[in-house]
């Protein structure tokens, strides 16, 4: 496919990532008919469920020409202003542990304004003060309040309402729902990607495409307790993987710290924390400035991991979040309404009481490769949002830099793809290891909670160099059925699982969220290393 020629676009995925390439593409090429394919309906998806918000830096201003009002734990007169998009870049490469890229940080923080302001064009309703500024709120490990958030700490949902309503009003867009991607078509002469291959109403179908853009999300389902909607299985990676697609940085995956202890791990936002919340044991003691100068406001992998390592040494199984100081019903009630009424739903009044909490799989830094443009190492195929891995959140994600990554990287696929961006050169060779892993057809089936339950033993907060040798050794015992959608999707997991567990064995240090407590010290050369692997072709 030559630059700027796609007629037909495939977009896999119907999160912050799919919605807005898919808009953007029909914006930017309006003669391009535009596919837009969901496994359930546009409403799945790890975006309808974030509730923290969107970093960015809007140089002092808020819509309509107005001063961005900046929430805080600390409120005072200070000169906002101040922030800057360097502040943000140098607050994603600290959060990042060395192993960020760049480049790719400083196009996140430096594009980020405009596609704030794509959003308020799309009528996404963004709190504002009560002058009619937009209010930005305070997160860890940021040096400033930039967050912008959406009825309180419903900004995902906010969001994916007003890019669904602009999907449906196009009649460009041709929406599939409850249809599974199995694989992607590479059988073109060039080996391009050409398409992808469905599941949809018990038959199996195919849509040709130019180019195919995968925005699935990420594989939060590897783990017992995880953040994320059963949907999130890995599909676009798998699929990539089986391509052929060069993917990176599999072993860091981030654990969000607060998650309610109670089934389906309802996450607690980060702007909780951000407000003033602080995390007790179970004697009550606010451990986390033993662990941490910055205590809560620590970055999201060294809250984890100190948590995890606080149990541990203390024989619990759980620590507490303790918001009773924030102002009472009315703050909480107004501030985070949709935690308020859920934490209420489950009985608690965390107004009064500290909420119990547990450390849950959240976001994986890792995907599938891509340049700063959303390509990948296949031509035809782009991959944005948490599929990718664009190297801007390194090996532990800043707060609220997801749903920005979307936004930002998806506009620049589409811009790649359409002829728009001033890079041609197509995708760089980055050196990558081939891998090949068992495929037995005789062994045990694999069951998702023996997959979490190995996962969640072995590979997720805290790992060893001997816990995740058993890991691979149980692992390589499993094979994949293919007879229902949720099958195929544990095969998914299966794959997903095993590159981690293979990423996580060959980093021998703790860099970010990954933490081995056989090599705890961070290696000071290894920075700029990353493990890069692709699918050896089978004999």
């Amino acid at each position: 496919m030559s630059t700027g020629s796609a007629r037909r676009v495939v977009v896999v995925g119907s999160g912050l990532a799919g919605l807005y390439a898919a808009l953007r593409l029909r914006r930017a090429a309006p003669g391009t008919a535009v596919t837009l394919i969901t496994k359930g309906q546009l409403e799945d998806s790890n975006t309808w469920h974030a509730q923290g918000g969107i970093a960015a830096v809007l140089q002092g201003r808020g819509a309509a020409g107005h001063p961005a009002h900046q929430q805080g734990p600390d409120h005072d007169s200070a000169d906002h202003d101040g922030d800057s998009v360097a502040s943000h870049i140098a607050d994603t490469l600290a959060a990042g542990s060395g192993s960020c890229v760049p480049a790719a940080v400083q196009v996140l923080c430096a594009e980020a304004a405009r596609h704030i302001e794509a959003l308020l064009a799309l009528g996404t309703p963004f709190d504002r003060t009560a002058g009619g500024d937009l209010a930005l709120g305070r997160e860890a490990a940021h040096s400033a309040s930039r967050i912008l958030h959406a009825g309180g700490d419903a900004t995902g949902a906010a969001v994916a309402v007003a890019l669904i309503a602009a999907v449906r009003r196009d009649p460009g867009i041709a929406v599939l729902e409850d249809a599974f991607l199995t694989d992607l078509l590479t059988g073109r002469a060039d080996a391009a990607v050409s398409g992808v291959e469905i599941l949809r109403g018990g038959a199996m179908t195919t849509l040709d495409a130019d180019a195919v853009i995968l925005a699935t999300g990420g594989a939060g389902q590897l783990f017992s307790h995880n953040t994320n909607p059963r949907v999130a299985t890995g599909d676009g990676l798998a699929a990539a993987w089986r391509a052929g697609a060069v993917v990176k940085d599999l072993e860091f995956f981030q654990f969000h710290p607060t998650a309610l202890d109670v089934p389906g791990n309802l996450l607690i936002s980060e702007a909780v924390r951000g407000e003033g919340a602080v995390l007790l044991d179970g004697a009550g003691h606010r451990f986390m400035p033993d662990y941490h100068p910055a205590a809560e406001l620590a970055p999201r992998d060294v809250i984890s991991r100190s948590i995890a390592l606080h149990l541990k040494d203390r024989g619990e199984e759980r620590v507490y979040l303790d918001a009773t100081g924030l102002g009472g019903q009315d703050f909480l009630a107004t501030r985070f309404p949709s935690l308020h009424r859920l934490t209420a739903a489950h009985g608690f009044d965390w107004s009064t009481d500290p909420l119990p909490v547990v450390p849950a799989a959240h976001y994986w830094m890792g995907g599938i490769q891509t340049d700063l443009w959303g390509r990948t190492s296949l031509r035809g195929l782009y991959a944005v949002g948490e599929a990718a891995c664009t190297g801007v959140h390194g090996a532990n994600r800043l707060a609220s830099n997801s749903l920005l990554e979307g936004l930002v990287f998806a506009s620049r696929a589409v811009d790649a793809l359409t002829g728009r961006n001033d890079d041609d050169g197509g995708w760089p060779a980055f050196p990558a290891t081939a891998l090949q892993f068992p495929d037995p057809t005789a062994l045990e089936v694999c069951d998702r909670r023996t997959l979490q339950r190995v996962m969640t033993d072995h590979a997720a907060v805290t790992r060893s160099g001997a816990g995740l040798q058993v890991a691979a050794k149980q692992l390589d015992q499993f094979s994949a059925a293919t007879e229902s959608v949720e099958q195929r999707e544990t095969g998914n997991l299966l794959i997903a699982a095993r590159l981690l567990v293979h990423a996580a064995a060959a980093r021998e240090e703790s860099r970010g969220a990954h933490y081995r407590t056989d090599f705890p010290a961070r290696n000071p050369h290894d920075g700029a290393s990353h493990l890069t692997s692709y699918r050896r072709a089978q004999p």
